[in-house]
């Protein structure tokens, strides 16, 4: 038991350390290229951040744990909108009238959507898996094309970096990300095992709050420095990539069965966490702090619903 704790610690140490390297690394990269704060936040920082969820999917369809596999994925993505940008709005309230916005959030609506009617069948099979990569392959030319189109206003983060050291960040943040997600699906599944809960509750709460570390520092690092588009950006992205990306790898790569109570209460869930913040995002010029509260209270309620 010590062994497993001392595992899933020591993973959510380098998970976070890493991602914080591969993103420092990549968002230098970004800034010499020009690339708009908000296409950053998505694509940059979004998927960058997501890395950790992709290694540990992937560790955890190729051993066997389908539950913890699609559990992290649909957690994490709810824990980005309740835990994460419930965090960054009580650090600072976000302002939303952010360029483009309102189209991302389209495309995070539509992949939650697309996610919850495959999971119906019960699995996600090989050639859904291809186009969930195919939909991610073209959301990312379109966004290429649109951060061309948008010019080169970038926050100042991190450009004054050499390039060996960029790439010295993100070699170090991958190797980092690779060990701590095999130390925290292993301890994890062990301590699931151990104390009698199941890996489809491990993998929606301890993995996929473990895997969203980086978003985490992201976003409230961002919303502290009063950088919305990162904060946001940051979420969105994330959770487009968690689904068409880590999803569509996974599945195109070993099929992954999706549990009952998933399609039953989990996957709705984030359908509807996601429903509302893109309304609340649409709607109002900024994110209060009560909303923040209100967002922790919902992912409090909805980690007691999984435990009890």
């Amino acid at each position: 038991m010590l062994l497993d704790i001392a595992l899933v610690g020591l993973g959510l140490v380098l998970l976070f350390f890493g991602g914080d390297l591969l993103v420092r690394g990549a968002v230098a990269l970004a800034a010499r290229l020009s690339v708009p704060p908000l296409l950053i936040g998505l694509t940059i920082v979004g998927f960058g951040t997501s890395m950790p969820e992709l290694l540990v999917s992937l560790n955890a369809a190729l051993a066997g744990l389908p539950d913890i596999a699609v559990g992290n994925v649909v957690g994490s993505n709810t824990a980005n909108i309740l835990l994460i940008l419930g965090l960054a709005v009580l650090v600072a309230p976000l302002p939303t009238r952010i360029p483009g916005l309102s189209r991302d959030l389209a495309v995070m609506l539509a992949s939650a959507g697309l996610l919850a009617v495959l999971a119906m069948d019960g699995r996600i099979a090989g050639w859904q898996g291809l186009l969930l990569l195919t939909l991610l392959a073209a959301y990312l030319v379109y966004g290429a094309i649109r951060g061309r189109s948008q010019g080169a206003e970038e926050p100042d983060t991190g450009s004054s970096l050499k390039l060996w050291q960029m790439l010295g960040f993100l070699a170090a943040g991958l190797v980092a990300l690779v060990f701590g997600a095999d130390f925290l699906v292993d301890g994890a599944t062990s301590l699931a095992r151990g104390v009698g809960v199941s890996d489809a509750v491990i993998g929606l709460t301890i993995v996929a709050v473990g895997t969203s570390l980086p978003e985490l520092a992201t976003s409230v690092v961002a919303a502290m420095k009063r950088q919305p588009e990162i904060a946001v950006g940051n979420v969105v992205g994330s959770n487009i990539f968690n689904i068409l990306g880590i999803l569509g790898v996974t599945a195109a790569i070993s099929p992954v069965p999706v549990a009952p109570q998933m399609v039953a209460f989990d996957i709705p869930v984030m359908l509807a966490v996601s429903l509302a913040i893109a309304a609340l995002l649409t709607v109002v010029h900024r994110v209060p702090r009560w909303a923040g509260l209100a967002l922790l209270a919902v992912y409090a309620w909805y980690c007691v619903v999984l435990f009890v």
